[in-house]
């Protein structure tokens, strides 16, 4: 046996509805699950358009708090015009674009202050 994916990653945040139209409405992400999941609780499961892995919006875990999250890394084909893009629907950029060897990336907060890597990886 061994491992053959990611299938989940959970992003803490404090509301799941301000959480989920950032991440559908400002980060193009489909919605791919939202349902009740226990007293008090939903999961609300999000991904890139035709991506394997998923995000969850969770509320629950006690021992992430909303915000803490850092180094998820999302990839897109041009990075200027998805900055662009991302600013223009008022995403908050945490540092300006960093260039290296292997392509440029630029952070940015969702709206609980989770940082997320946007990049693209030059080819070869």
């Amino acid at each position: 046996m061994s491992i053959t994916r990611v299938q989940l990653l959970s992003v803490p945040v404090t509301d799941q509805d301000r959480a989920r139209d950032f991440y559908v409405g400002v980060l193009g992400m489909e919605l791919v699950r939202e349902m009740p999941m226990g007293p008090g609780q939903r999961w609300v499961q999000v991904r890139p358009k035709g991506a394997e892995t998923s995000i969850t919006l969770v509320t629950w875990f006690e021992s992430m708090p909303a915000g803490s999250l850092t180094g998820l890394v999302l990839e897109t084909d041009d990075l200027a015009a998805e900055i662009a893009r991302l600013v223009g629907l008022g995403a908050d950029m945490d540092e300006p674009v960093r260039n290296q060897a292997w392509g440029s990336s630029v952070v940015i907060r969702d709206p609980d202050g989770n940082r997320l890597v946007i990049q693209t990886t030059t080819a070869g």
